[in-house]
């Protein structure tokens, strides 16, 4: 199954406790395609980037499956380009530098090769032109999934609102869904949330796992725990890639089968954080990808009576 991916392609700068880089490659889009591509080879991609962005990059995402007709480039402007400070316990950070470059004035342009897909990834972008998208489909996809962040439930509020009743789910952290909702409970939350429009509900927790909420059903699946953690930096992207990559995989769009997507979103954002911005999600096999799923579904067994 087809999926179609919609985000940033950018430059990032990311220092954290343990370690500092120069500008690198990033952006929504890119972690979330390259997190898809362990699951299905019909990736298609609308972003935009400026002249400045190495073309060897592009050829590596086409390499890895992922079809970059949607790509934009605008030779004589500059990428997207976010920098930002980490502190110790990899949750805060300050942004340091925000250059829209390319993205301050696009205009998602969807090729006639993409309007067959099945699943879209809406990755965090302005709420109006994740809109614009869905609109420009001829055929509404089988699954909408959405990220969106804090910026744009303060600016753009009631554009978020909008584009909220034309997905299927929506993915956030934990404090987006407390400021979204207006409740402190998560599960109040929740409720308030998905009575705006999407039917499935993700919080990511950062360190302390994902809750996938949809109706009166919950569903909890714990972090793991690493030994080391270089960069938070497109964890969510990650998991995000990683959820709709095996949805789009097995073709299932059930609760039970989101179970399991989130574990195996959580288990690409635990790759993506083990090292600087996306150098983790470039040879990921097979063995390790399960590998690493089973060592999620061992933390959730309970063995003997209580």
């Amino acid at each position: 199954m087809s999926v179609l991916v919609v985000g940033s392609v950018a430059f990032d700068a990311i220092e954290t406790p343990f370690g500092k880089t120069d500008k690198i490659i990033g952006g929504a889009a890119t972690f979330i395609a390259l997190a898809a591509s362990y699951f299905t080879k019909k990736i298609n991609l609308i972003s935009v980037v400026g002249g400045d962005f190495p073309k060897d990059k592009i050829a590596l995402m086409q390499r890895k499956g992922i079809n970059t007709e949607g790509l934009q480039i605008k030779e004589n402007e500059k990428s997207f380009f976010w920098a930002g400070r980490y502190y110790n316990d990899l949750n805060t950070r300050d942004t340091l530098i925000t250059e829209l470059n390319v993205l301050a004035n696009f205009d998602p342009i969807v090729p006639p090769s993409y309007q067959d897909c099945q699943f879209l990834m809406l990755g965090n972008l302005t709420p109006t032109i994740q809109r614009t998208v869905i609109e420009r489909l001829h055929r509404r996809p089988r699954l909408i999934v959405m990220d969106t962040m804090n910026f744009w439930i303060q600016t753009a509020y009631e554009e978020l609102l909008k584009t909220l009743k034309l997905v299927d789910v929506l993915s956030i952290n934990d404090e987006e869904a407390r400021m979204l909702s207006g409740e402190y409970s998560l599960v109040k939350a929740a409720k308030k949330i998905l009575s705006l429009g999407p039917k499935v509900l993700v919080v990511k927790k950062g360190e302390h796992g994902a809750l996938l909420f949809k109706e009166h059903r919950v569903f909890f699946a714990p972090a793991l725990p690493l030994e080391e953690v270089f960069d938070p930096t497109g964890a969510g992207d990650s998991f995000a890639g990683g959820f709709i990559g095996y949805l789009a995989k097995t073709n299932d769009v059930s609760f039970e089968n989101m179970k399991r997507a989130v574990l195996f979103g959580s288990a690409m954002a635990s790759f993506c954080v083990q090292k600087f911005g996306t150098e983790a999600l470039l040879d990921i096999s097979d063995y390790q990808l399960n590998e690493r799923v089973r060592q999620f579904v061992d933390l959730m067994q309970l063995e003997g009576e209580i």
